[in-house]
């Protein structure tokens, strides 16, 4: 009989998962727990014998708390058994953290995220669950009612309560573990395990494709954007402009710079000053004795108590003096003591020199030396008076120059004129300035490309004259010019200085048959148009050259022979 109590199946207890392992793959049926047998107010079970009150005591066990719903025939969570929800986590207690750390129990150890192992530790005791009520010994009764078949426990211990056994725990509950591994994750989620390394392997092998892809992109963009630069610019911080190889070659002997290079040691540039003016002229080197070769009107300035300060190609100077000038040839030869090393200058022949042929110049205009200009000959046996700037004729020189187109500028005067052989062939002395005519090398004008040079083999003489004895001497024929004379030719004038007579008695002239009032028209063949070519003719040769004249004289022309004589210059 039912005696009134309800027939409908009992509430079971939901026991709490343990912290144990299972190894079981699907989560088992909760155990439950047999209700207790109700008592009433005496503390007997219906229909039973009171028991004393002592063993009441001692065999009462506290109620486990009750579900708040009924169970869900139909197991839906969080009632039901485990669905695609994971049930809330139990409440943990954490334990005091040893001294050498926190050990991880082997269900939880290693795991990555997914309940799958990837190391094992050491057992860890799991904490104890709620032990379940022990029910109350039971009277015999009546008949037995029916009940609802119930899941079989393991009968309790006699005694009193004893802790519950641990009840394999889902699997769900086995991947969570707050005081556990750092890498556990909180919520699990359904899918593909992930990998060892605790990222999705798929999902993180495309991430590093993607992100490869993009670094190439932009590595390729920045390095196209400096290979652009650089090929604009030549450089990443600063341009940089091609450019050839050093070549520390020489140049061919006949070429303007072969030239330039075995001269330069020989010149020298020449520092003049006086008492009342200086300037600055050219030189060069004529022996080993420390000679040099300059322009009178050079060395004019020092006077006789002036200084001579010479330096060479290399920069060192060195103090001169003069050994000997002569105004009518308009040279000079200064002298230097206590130099080691000269190198002198080889000198050329300018009677082999031919219009057109190209020639150097060497010298320090406006005081720059070392100046290097080139050109040709441009003609041969130029008649050129210079200076003349004392009035009485004194310091006029007469040339029988070579004319050049290459650059001579004040200063350049006394500088040598080389061929391709870096020979000197003339001495430059003189520019045409295109405001004043032919002028010395005092002017201040600049080159038109009319310059002319004293030929070398006149130099040689004089120079070799003036070492030799200080003097040099000069050819002449014995007679008296009118420089007056405005027609062609060179005419003998009528009378001489004081009232003498015009042809020098037993002079070259007068032996050899001219005659005041003669107008002498060629001298070995060679045109004479005015006083000043006649004399330039004549100093182009040595005393003691015999020439050839042909003259006018009363409108017959004549020819005659003269042997030059000699004449201290000044």
């Amino acid at each position: 009989m039912d005696d009134g109590k309800p027939t409908e199946p009992k509430a079971k207890w939901w026991s709490r998962p343990t912290a144990g392992r299972s190894t079981s793959t699907a989560p088992p049926e909760p155990s439950p727990v047999e209700d207790a047998v109700p008592l009433d107010a005496t503390g007997a079970s219906d229909g039973a014998e009171p028991q004393p009150e002592e063993s009441v005591v001692a065999e009462a066990v506290p109620r486990a708390p009750q579900p708040l719903h009924e169970p869900d025939q139909y197991s839906t969570p969080p009632y039901g058994g485990p669905g695609p929800w994971a049930p809330a986590p139990p409440v943990q207690r954490p334990v005091p953290t040893p001294a050498h750390g926190t050990p991880v129990p082997p269900p939880y150890a290693g795991t990555n995220g997914a309940g799958i192992t990837t190391a094992s530790a050491p057992p860890h005791a799991p904490p104890a669950a709620f032990p379940p009520p022990t029910p109350l010994p039971q009277q015999p009764q009546g008949p037995p009612q029916p009940q609802p078949q119930q899941p079989q426990q393991p009968p309790l211990p006699q005694g009193g309560a004893q802790p519950a056994q641990p009840q394999p725990p889902s699997p769900q509950w086995l991947q969570y573990d707050p005081w556990g591994a750092p890498r556990q994750p909180l919520i699990t989620n359904p899918g593909t395990p992930l990998g060892p390394d605790g990222g999705r392997r798929k999902n993180r092998r495309g991430s590093v494709l993607v992100g490869a892809l993009l670094l190439a992109l932009v590595a390729g963009g920045i390095g196209g954007g400096i290979g652009a630069y650089i090929e604009r610019n030549g450089g990443l911080t600063q341009l940089e402009l091609p450019q050839d190889e050093r070549n520390g070659g020489g140049r061919a002997p006949d070429s303007v710079a072969g030239i330039a290079a075995s001269a330069l040691p020989s010149v020298v540039t020449l520092h003049v000053s006086g008492s009342t003016e200086s300037g600055t002229g050219t030189g060069f080197v004529l022996d080993n004795k420390g000679h040099i070769l300059t322009n009178n009107h050079v060395v004019a300035p020092a006077g006789s108590s002036g200084e001579i300060t010479v330096t060479f190609s290399g920069g060192e100077t060195a103090n001169a003096e003069v050994v000997g000038k002569d105004s009518g040839y308009d040279l000079a030869v200064v002298k230097v003591s206590g130099v080691s090393g000269l190198k002198p200058l080889p000198l050329g022949n300018s009677d082999n020199v031919q219009v057109g042929d190209p020639v150097v110049a060497i010298g320090a205009p406006f005081d720059l030396s070392n100046t290097v200009t080139s050109g040709i000959i441009s003609a041969k046996d130029r008649p050129i008076t210079a200076g003349g700037e004392k009035g009485d004729g004194s310091d006029i020189s007469y040339v029988d120059a070579l004319q050049t187109d290459a650059p001579i500028n004040p200063g350049n005067s006394g500088g040598p004129l080389v061929d391709t052989d870096a020979h000197v062939i003339g001495i430059n002395s003189a520019i045409r300035a295109a405001d004043s005519g032919s002028t010395s090398e005092g002017g201040q004008a600049g080159s038109i490309g009319l310059g002319f040079a004293i030929p070398i083999n006149q130099g040689k003489r004089v120079a070799e004259e003036l070492i030799n004895t200080g003097k040099a001497t000069h050819p002449v024929i014995g007679v008296t010019l009118d420089m007056k004379y405005t027609g062609d030719g060179a005419k003998v004038g009528q009378k001489g200085a004081d009232g003498k007579s015009s042809v020098t008695p037993d002079g070259p002239g007068a032996k050899a048959g001219i005659e005041p009032g003669d107008i002498i028209t060629e001298v070995d063949g060679r045109r004479v148009h005015s006083g000043e070519e006649l004399i330039v003719k004549i100093r182009a040769h040595r005393p003691g050259d015999r020439l050839e004249l042909r003259l006018t004289r009363g409108g017959k022309d004549l020819t005659m022979s003269v042997t030059l004589g000699s004449a201290t210059g000044t």
